[in-house]
């Protein structure tokens, strides 16, 4: 559906996107995140159509995206996160004017714009100006273009900005449905956004793809949490020598006994290993508290991720906007 491959874009000696590479097939939902500044929106206006790369390419359906520019936009939807509405028009008026962009004509025109009215409940301000509405409103009426014409894939930057809680279980309702004709690329600082729609998680820093994975691997734990009531200097290098492990972190006191983190290596098998770690507490005379796969949220692997790949490359911060 999707194939992006080492996409750059440079503004002078400045690179806000550089080397940047997925792919990206029918159904799916993936989340693009990344700090302000990591080229999240700069990588998201290049598959809009809307900015050109420095280098690299893009292939949407098969077809070169800088190539068939105009017909394949037709099939793309993006919602910005600051969408350039006209103030003075009514709700009507700019989707009418939308649907004219994407090339809507006639009775077709009139059914896609009923339709994505009714998705987005936007009914009873149809002919209210648009600065007169509301940040949520407003939110509403930009998903509502970007919706126009069905689209193969739809980029929502920050969707449920300006939403309140029914609001935002009800786009997220819409997304999921979208999903099933199309692909769709979904920017948040939201993290519960993330965990209640997304597939997958393409995490970006300093204009590069640092992180391409599915959520579920990404949450799966290359770590044991144990707590003994063994002094956890005394059991670490017996640990330390077992099979799969890595590393063993020493965590403190926890439930009335020591916890410690046991790192596992690449290759290991963790429910082998965890056997292998309650074998050897019970053959130190240790009583064994617990001992769980450690289960991190989304917000933590993504602080984690960014302090690790700043330490091993060394970026600095880049403060601007991409």
């Amino acid at each position: 559906m999707l194939a992006v491959s080492k996409l750059k874009r440079a503004y002078g000696d400045f690179v806000a996107a550089d080397e940047v590479s997925f792919t990206i097939a029918k159904g799916e939902i993936v989340g693009l995140l990344g700090h302000n500044g990591a080229g999240k929106t700069t990588v998201m206006k290049m598959l809009s159509g809307y900015l050109e790369p420095s280098a690299g390419s893009i292939q949407f359906q098969g077809l070169a995206l800088q190539e068939h520019l105009k017909t394949l936009q037709q099939k793309i939807g993006y919602l910005p996160e600051n969408l350039p509405i006209y103030p003075e028009l009514s709700v009507a008026a700019y989707l009418d004017y939308a649907a004219e962009l994407k090339g809507l004509r006639g009775e077709e025109k009139q059914r896609e714009i009923k339709r994505v009215i009714e998705a987005t409940d936007i009914n009873n301000k149809l002919l209210a100006p648009i600065a007169s509405l509301s940040r949520g409103y407003k939110q509403r009426v930009g998903v509502a273009q970007a919706l126009l014409g069905r689209p193969a894939l739809l980029i929502l930057d920050e969707p449920t900005n300006g939403l309140d809680p029914q609001q935002t279980l009800q786009m997220r309702e819409l997304i999921r449905s979208i999903a099933k004709e199309a692909t769709v690329i979904l920017s948040t600082h939201i993290m519960q956004e993330v965990d209640a729609l997304c597939d997958r998680v393409l995490m970006m820093r300093a204009g590069r793809l640092v992180l391409d994975e599915k959520l579920a691997d990404l949450r799966r734990a290359r770590s044991l949490l144990l707590t003994t009531n063994k002094p956890a200097a005394d059991i670490q290098q017996a640990l330390n020598q077992l099979t799969g492990v890595k590393a063993v972190d020493i965590l403190g006191k926890a439930n009335d006994g020591e916890q410690l983190r046991i790192q596992l290596g690449d290759a290991a098998n963790v429910h082998n290993t965890a056997a292998a770690v309650a074998r050897a507490v019970l053959q130190a005379n240790a009583e064994l508290y617990q001992l769980q796969p450690e289960v991190r949220d989304l917000e933590s692997l993504f602080r984690d991720l960014n302090n690790a790949e700043a330490s091993k490359h060394h970026v600095p911060e880049v403060n601007r906007a991409a």
